[in-house]
């Protein structure tokens, strides 16, 4: 998986991380999560079968997890839980193979 990660130099209070338990990236429905993460959802147009998505924070902190459609519904909400996960860099346990996270 091909993960793009942007950190903001400082992200304004409104787009904050808030303390999440371990286990509600997992637990929480999706939509929940991404409303209080306030995280944004588009389509990404890369149709290549390795890429799965990717975790963008901009400049003014807004975050953006962009998916390639076409996809299952598991896949996707897997997908995206990994990926916030891995950009908000929360404790989670890594990613397993044949998985892999690059940064830019």
């Amino acid at each position: 998986m091909d993960t793009l990660l942007r950190k903001a130099a400082h992200a304004p209070a409104s787009y904050a991380t808030p303390a999440l338990p371990p286990d509600r990236i997992l637990d929480a429905p999706l939509a929940d999560l991404l409303a209080e993460l306030r995280v944004e959802v588009v389509d990404s147009g890369i149709t290549d079968a390795t890429f799965f998505g990717a975790y963008v924070e901009r400049r003014d902190g807004s975050r953006i997890l962009s998916m390639p459609s076409g996809r299952s519904a598991f896949e996707r909400d897997t997908t995206a839980r990994m990926l916030l996960a891995e950009g908000l860099g929360l404790d989670a346990p890594p990613l397993p193979e044949p998985f892999a996270v690059s940064r830019a």
